[in-house]
């Protein structure tokens, strides 16, 4: 649980500010990036604030890692051509700027410029 104040993601779950959900089961929740970086960039969140990157998240909750690919992959189906780039940052010098694990899935022409978050 977090003890800081609640990352942005942490407030989407919530419902405290609004996005444009595209899936959403018990544990995880998927939407549009609010700047994407290609066609189509999705963002796939686990519910739990407990893991910060996707190294914490192999270590605590394996299954639920696997959840998030695979949720990944349908939604790359469901919404583009299935042919996707899956991409977790770790570390702020890696991009990362909510430590809320995250993956980011990317599909079509991709925009110039990092991938930040």
């Amino acid at each position: 649980m977090s003890l800081s104040e609640p990352t942005i993601f942490e407030r989407i779950v919530a419902r405290e500010i609004p996005a444009d959900i595209v899936f959403e089961n018990d544990r995880v929740i998927a939407f549009r990036d609010i700047a994407p970086q290609a066609s189509l960039h999705l963002l796939v969140v686990p519910k739990t604030a407990n893991y910060s990157n996707v190294a914490e998240l192999a270590a605590g909750d394996a299954a639920l890692l696997a959840e998030v690919v695979d949720i990944a992959s349908r939604l790359a189906s469901d919404h583009s051509n299935g042919q996707y780039r899956l991409v977790f940052n770790t570390g702020a010098d890696a991009g990362q700027t909510v430590f809320h694990v995250h993956a980011h899935v990317l599909s079509g022409a991709l925009e110039e410029g990092t991938l930040a978050s």
